[in-house]
Parts: C-alpha cells; sequence; structure tokens
C-alpha cells in the first residue's frame, strides 16, 4: 500500500525527476542540489518538419524515449533505481497527451519503490532552476518569469511561495519570438533564430514597448508588438522594399526584452531584496542575460541566472523542484491527473 504518511525525510536525498511537458523528454538524477546526471531526447528536429510541436507526434516521441532516458540518467548518476528516494514530474502546465507519458512512468516508478512521489508545477521548475546555479541561494528574492507560456516578475518569498507583482495582459513574450520567427521565414524553434539574425542588425525601428503604458499595475502586453512587427514586415512587401530582417530581429527583442529588465530590477528595490533570478526558456537569449547583468550590477543588485541548457525545458530544474517539496513534506497521491493548464501563483 502506498502510504505517504510513513515517508521520512533525508537531508540529502536522491531526487529522480521526469519532464515531458511539451517535445523535450528528460530525465535528471540530483543528490540535494548536486546534478548527478541531466538527460534529454528531444523530438525538435521532427517537429520543425512542421513548423511547430505536433501534440500526437510529441505524445508517442515520448512513449518510446522515456524508459530509455530515465535508464540512461540512471547510468550516468551511477544509481540503482533502489537508490533512489523521491519521484518528482511534471504535470503540468504543457501538452496533456505529453504531460500524461512523463506522470504515468513517475507514479509507476515511485509506486514500485515505495518512495514520495511529487507532482511538479511546469512554472516553478523554472523558479528553481535558480538553485542550480547557487545550491546555497535563499530566498526571498525577485524573479523574472520568461517562457513561452508565461511571463511575470515574482516575489519569491520561501522555497515553496511566491507573490505574482506583474504579469502579461496577453501572450507570453516566448510566444513572441516564435511568432516574430515565422513571420521572418526563420525556422522552429524561433527564440534561438530571432537571436541569432538580431546579432547581425540594429535596432533602429521603433516598435511599441511591450510595457502597458498608464497602467496603475505592473502589466506586460506582446499582441501590439506582434502585431506592429507583422505589419512592417507586410507593408515592406507590398510596397516592395527589401525587408531588413537583421534590423527587424534587433528591434523586435529590444522592445521585448528591455521592459522586463527595467521593470524586475525596479521591483527587487522595490521590494528591498538583494536578489534577482530568472527562470524560463527566453532567459537563454544572450541579449537579456547580458542585460539584466549590466542591470543589476549597476542597481547593486546579485544576479542567479541558470545555464541556458537549464533555462529550457529540461528534467534537472523539475527535480531542484521536487527537492523543495520533498523537504516541505508536500508529497502528492498518485492519482493526481496531468493538467494543461496551471493559473500562476
Amino acid at each position: 500500500m502506498y502510504d505517504t504518511s510513513k515517508f521520512v525525510l533525508k537531508s540529502e536525498p536522491v531526487i529522480l525527476g521526469i519532464e515531458s511537458s511539451c517535445d523535450e523528454t528528460a530525465c535528471a538524477v540530483l543528490r540535494g542540489r548536486k546534478i548527478l546526471s541531466n538527460r534529454i531526447i528531444s523530438s525538435a528536429a521532427e517537429q520543425a518538419k512542421y513548423g511547430g510541436v505536433v501534440p500526437e507526434i510529441a505524445s508517442r516521441m515520448h512513449t518510446e524515449a522515456v524508459d530509455e532516458v530515465c535508464r540512461l540518467a540512471l547510468a550516468d548518476a551511477g544509481m540503482r533505481p533502489s537508490d533512489i528516494d523521491c519521484v518528482a514530474a511534471t504535470y503540468g502546465a504543457g501538452l496533456l497527451g505529453a504531460l500524461l507519458v512523463g506522470l504515468s512512468f513517475a507514479k509507476a516508478f515511485a509506486c514500485v519503490l515505495n518512495v514520495p512521489f511529487v507532482a511538479v508545477d511546469h512554472i516553478r521548475g523554472h523558479i528553481a532552476a535558480a538553485y542550480l546555479d547557487k545550491p546555497d541561494l535563499e530566498p526571498p528574492f525577485v524573479t523574472l518569469l520568461a517562457s513561452g507560456g508565461h511571463t511575470a516578475v515574482l516575489h519569491t518569498l520561501s522555497h515553496t511561495r511566491f507573490e505574482v507583482l506583474g504579469g502579461t495582459s496577453d501572450d507570453a513574450a516566448g510566444e513572441a519570438f516564435d511568432k516574430c520567427a515565422r513571420v521572418l521565414g526563420l525556422p522552429y524553434p524561433g527564440g534561438p533564430s530571432v537571436q541569432k539574425l538580431a546579432q547581425s542588425g540594429t535596432p533602429c525601428i521603433d516598435f511599441p514597448s511591450a510595457l502597458v503604458k498608464n497602467s496603475q499595475s505592473l502589466r506586460f502586453s506582446y499582441s501590439g508588438l506582434k502585431t506592429a512587427v507583422i505589419n512592417y514586415c507586410h507593408n515592406a512587401e507590398q510596397r516592395g522594399e527589401p525587408l531588413r530582417r537583421a534590423d527587424v530581429a534587433a528591434s523586435f527583442q529590444r522592445a521585448a526584452i528591455d521592459p522586463l529588465v527595467k521593470k524586475t530590477v525596479e521591483c527587487a528595490l522595490a521590494k528591498g531584496v538583494k536578489t534577482v533570478t530568472a527562470g524560463g526558456g527566453v532567459v537563454a537569449n544572450s541579449y537579456l542575460r547580458s542585460s539584466l547583468n549590466e542591470a543589476c550590477l549597476k542597481a547593486g543588485l546579485e544576479i542567479v541566472l541558470p545555464e541556458k541548457k537549464f533555462c529550457t525545458d529540461n528534467a534537472a530544474m523539475i527535480a531542484s523542484e521536487g527537492l523543495n517539496q520533498y523537504m516541505a513534506g508536500n508529497f502528492s497521491p498518485l492519482s493526481v491527473n496531468a493538467a494543461a493548464a496551471i493559473p500562476l501563483g
């Protein structure tokens, strides 16, 4: 009988993390915050043929890869299944079919081993990636969250609690990068493609800022920015003018990222914290990383940025958040189901 009330916490548990929310099948093993292994089998190349993620293809490829990626992660870590103290897996948000593959595998793993299971919110995983860069990091701090599905500034109060200071009114920054890439004819995934093109361009086009003006609250909006990029490209085409694609990419990148950096630092100073962290796929963007580093240095704030490979989807961040919940005794029942959407906060 799987009885969570009988589990005894260890001070430095071995956590097996599984991530399958989109097109990456990933597994990692952590001892405490120390990464022992981190494996990813990606279907991105297959998805690129269709210009984006096809849910059915992603689910099938997760089914084929999940056992293999876990075997590889355990072998890299020099661990046997019986060495695992806790299993953590993403239960949302993401593609339902994809989530169910990793979640079902993880629950079965925990049940057979009779160890605690933790269902992880993918977004909390992105926040917890900061602990991989600095294991002794302690809240409170301010976190910039910028991913394909969410854009927000958070006040991280403890290892398990955060307050949303502000977010996007419509689209997320990552989704805007993907849309911009499609308009410019760039390959999937869009974020890295836009960044690469922007490096040879000049941010000379006056696109609207992603920050909502005249707003009482801290709000961002990316729908207007996306529309401005689309209109600019279409107008140039209709006039028969050559499109300065690199300049468009650089100008879009500046309009999308500068407000995030500015408001994150302002929030940190207003809250009186000494540290800023960031998480989510957009945080792998080099322009964002350099801008945030520079802004925090000028403001006298410490900046903790996960390595780029821990900003995009990975299982190490899921295991890191699993550790947070494990130490708080927040175990999940095996009846927990996958969720396509989870409200932020």
